[in-house]
């Protein structure tokens, strides 16, 4: 975990209203998960943001909104390591889509109670420039039309900044950027256009990412998934090639599309105490990553509008509330794990629970792998996962992202079809993969994954807890088990976890 920076002015606690309780310390001394873990809260900072100072501190430079641009002058006038406290009011920059505030490095600004940086759907960014160490505190920050993929805050995914008790809302694009060591705490991150905040820099060298204690809701407005239909590009949060993240006791929810995203070459990821709640797709997608833990999470109502859209159009893809697609354990990348271990999390309502999902025809070098030119982090060498050599150990193996050691155990899965308004496709579990067909020179083809994934990659459920008719799908969406099946051979799992089909309503 980042430590905080020692700073001479007081610093508010983060604003976490309490949730739900009853969890029991360890998950080996019940024989089922409680009703909701003891840790979990809700952060309720956009309807109570927390107010900034109403004097500035000492030595700071005070900013004026009724001077245009004094924000970005100022800025730009003053060394590093200048304070600035905006007074209230909404302050706005010079009308040119280019107009940014550009900071030096260790600069801070601290935002009144009532002070609004304001694009006026004119600027495109707010804070931008590569100065590490930035600070930005009880600031507003909306109206930005930042274009797709990029960002309205920290535009230029500088490292080391610290978001704090902030407002981003209603601007284009993702309301925030991240670079390395950064920290986004009890903030509100609202109904922007494309995400809450974009984890992206170029070179892929964000490391010791915090994400905690913030509201995350109401974002991706501009519907991109319409509009650019399988672009993976939308939702609550989207993580790339992230190194080490903390995502703890945040409240992600209202979001259409995905509430979190990690995709590509994510590690070492620990999302834990967080509510994830009501979000168009799945509340929690890990994709083409690696180790982590998933622990302590209520994960409720999610991927409603996206799982009964494919149902209607007889899609049986088991679309779940937790989507683990070509991601699991590798002891090889160093993290403080390794494997995906998902356990002591309330999954109530949601549509179905959790997939596990590997793409036969998905590799290195593979024409449907869609991550275009990247390569999993055991061959950085795309050229190396090619006909003959890949046909054999170990590039055979490395060459994939596989799902493999998830570990899913202690969890309470609750299921009332008549919350969901569904009678089948909303309950199922699932390990799965298609069956291998392209290219033509892939070693995977035919049932190889298929087989790999259900029963040789250390996938395991165990002592979980099942509420309602759920069903089970093993190695193709076509196999659709009870809960007898799923427990007995060859599947063998879910050792020492119930189920009661009567209780979830």
């Amino acid at each position: 975990m980042i430590k905080w920076r020692a700073r001479a002015w007081s610093v508010a606690p983060l604003a976490l209203v309490l949730l739900a309780s009853g969890c029991e310390e360890s998950p080996d001394a019940r024989e089922e998960p409680s009703a909701a873990p003891s840790s979990t809260s809700v952060a309720r900072v956009c309807a109570r943001p927390a107010p900034g100072p109403e004097r500035a501190p000492a030595g700071a430079v005070t900013v004026d909104p009724a001077v245009v641009g004094d924000l970005a002058a100022k800025t730009a006038s003053s060394p590093p390591d200048t304070t600035f406290w905006l007074r209230p009011g909404a302050h706005r920059l010079e009308p040119d889509r280019y107009a940014q505030v550009v900071p030096k490095e260790g600069n801070t600004y601290l935002g009144a109670p009532g002070a609004v940086l304001d694009g006026r759907r004119t600027n495109q960014y707010a804070f931008g420039g590569e100065a590490p160490d930035v600070t930005l505190r009880h600031l507003t920050v909306r109206g930005f039309v930042a274009p797709h993929n990029e960002g309205v805050v920290n535009h230029d995914s500088a490292d080391g900044w610290v978001i704090e008790h902030a407002t981003i809302r209603n601007n284009s694009g993702a309301g925030l950027m991240a670079g390395a060591r950064q920290q986004v705490r009890a903030s509100c991150l609202r109904d922007n256009g494309q995400y809450g905040m974009n984890a992206y820099q170029a070179g892929d060298g964000i490391r010791d990412l915090v994400v905690e204690g913030n509201e995350i809701t109401g974002n991706n407005t501009g519907d991109w998934e319409r509009r650019r239909p399988g672009c993976g590009c939308t939702g609550g949060v989207k993580f790339w090639a992230v190194d080490g993240a903390d995502i703890r006791g945040n409240w992600v929810h209202d979001n259409r599309g995905t509430g979190l995203w990690a995709d590509n070459n994510n590690n070492d990821f620990r999302i834990e105490d967080n509510v994830l709640e009501a979000n168009d797709g799945a509340a929690l997608m890990y994709e083409t990553s690696y180790n982590a833990v998933i622990r302590n999470n209520v994960i409720r109502r999610n991927n409603w509008a996206e799982g009964r859209k494919n149902a209607d159009r007889g899609d049986d893809f088991p679309y779940a509330a937790v989507y683990v697609s070509e991601s699991g354990g590798e002891p090889r990348i160093p993290a403080r794990t390794d494997k995906i271990e998902i356990y002591r999390n309330v999954l109530e309502d949601n549509w179905s629970g959790i997939t596990l999902w590997e793409n036969a025809d998905r590799f290195c070098n593979s024409p449907a792998n869609t991550s275009t030119g990247e390569c999993t982090l055991l061959v950085p060498d795309t050229d190396r996962c090619e006909r003959p050599a890949i046909a054999t150990a170990p590039l055979y193996a490395d060459c994939r992202w596989k799902t493999q050691r998830v570990d899913i155990h202690d969890n309470r899965f609750v299921l009332d079809p008549s919350v969901v308004e569904c009678t089948e496709a909303c309950g199922r579990m699932a390990v799965l993969a298609n069956y291998g067909t392209y290219p033509d020179w892939s070693p995977y083809k035919g049932r190889r994954v298929a087989e790999a994934i259900t029963g040789k990659q250390h996938n395991r459920w165990h002592g979980n807890t099942y509420r309602g008719p759920w069903s089970f799908v093993a190695g193709d969406q076509g196999r659709v088990l009870d809960f007898v099946q799923w427990q007995g051979m060859p599947y063998r799992q879910d050792t020492g976890s119930t189920l009661d089909p009567r209780a979830g309503g």
